[in-house]
């Protein structure tokens, strides 16, 4: 039996198996998809404590190392099944394998919507990018497309039409659907064009994205328009259903607050899959750091 285990390997769950580890407690880590999460998508990332620029790749390589370091056993598995024992936590992966912990960390992150086309999983972080404040920098000067018309969708164009020679927002309802005031703020916008009732349907590019084919969905037209990014904020998807008899989902993110305490004694919640306003690495990492710390408490009283 492990004292914790720790479900995702993006910062948030990393960081956690650094902070447990240090803590002198024995640690699992599972990991279905890309160690490092999100953050693999960014070729370059200058918001993070300590690093003037870090690929993503980079980044998460580090933290799987330091994770390594300080003992944390890694298992590359999905974890599909979680119950309560008499111990503390049975966790069931996707390959049938059951392990147990006293305590249980859920770091399992969030994905983000796409759009369903060709290419666009190979030019994810090659042009195709889902946040402003961490990549609208590198298209300065550039024209670029945000899809979606809700806050998140508007707050990526007010941010990169003062970057960006010229944004386009596609959306594909008649109207906006994001607040009033943000509305009002993207359409003074002189180097913003909105597109209503218009979808993409084409990605074009080898190395990195070049244009998208778009068709409004009133009359069928389609036009080609030449791009140096897109920003897809189409909504976010937690994957947080398995864990609904433990604790409380708002939205289906994991109801938790600073503390990432859940319902459950012994089950934590740390990063992007728990309920928060900001989402972004240097939060992921101090929920891992949280929950690692909380975690260990919580082992330590019931060895007591």
């Amino acid at each position: 039996m492990y004292d914790i285990a720790i479900i995702g390997a993006g910062p948030a769950g990393l960081t956690a198996a650094v902070y447990a580890g240090r803590a002198g407690k024995s640690v699992l880590l599972f990991e279905g998809g890309a160690f490092g999460g999100q953050v693999t998508f960014s070729p370059k990332i200058e918001n993070v404590p300590g690093f003037v620029s870090v690929s993503g790749a980079e980044l998460a390589d580090k933290l799987v190392e330091q994770a390594l370091a300080h003992g944390a056993d890694i298992e590359a598995e999905t974890v599909e099944a979680l119950e309560k024992t008499d111990t503390g936590f049975a966790l069931t992966t996707a390959g049938g394998e059951r392990y147990e912990s006293r305590a249980v960390i859920i770091a399992a992150g969030v994905k983000h919507r796409l759009l369903g086309l060709e290419n666009e999983e190979r030019l994810i972080g090659n042009g195709i990018s889902f946040c402003a404040v961490c990549d609208g920098a590198f298209y300065e000067g550039g024209t670029v497309a945000v899809i979606g018309g809700g806050n998140s969708a508007l707050q990526e164009a007010v941010l990169l039409s003062s970057l960006c020679k010229k944004v386009i927002v596609v959306q594909n309802l008649s109207v906006l659907t994001g607040e009033k005031t943000l509305q009002d703020e993207i359409l003074a916008k002189s180097n913003v064009e909105l597109l209503t009732n218009t979808v993409v349907k084409e990605l074009e590019g080898e190395d990195s994205l070049a244009a998208i084919t778009v068709e409004n969905t009133q009359t069928g037209e389609r036009q080609r328009i030449a791009l140096d990014g897109m920003f897809t904020a189409i909504g976010l998807e937690p994957q947080n259903g398995i864990y609904e008899a433990f604790a409380e989902l708002e939205g289906g993110y994991i109801s938790a607050g600073e503390d990432c305490a859940t319902k459950t004694p012994g089950l934590f919640a740390a990063g992007d899959c728990r309920t928060k306003s900001v989402r972004q690495i240097a939060t992921a990492a101090a929920d891992g750091a949280v929950a690692a710390l909380a975690a260990c408490a919580y082992v330590d009283k019931c060895k007591s």
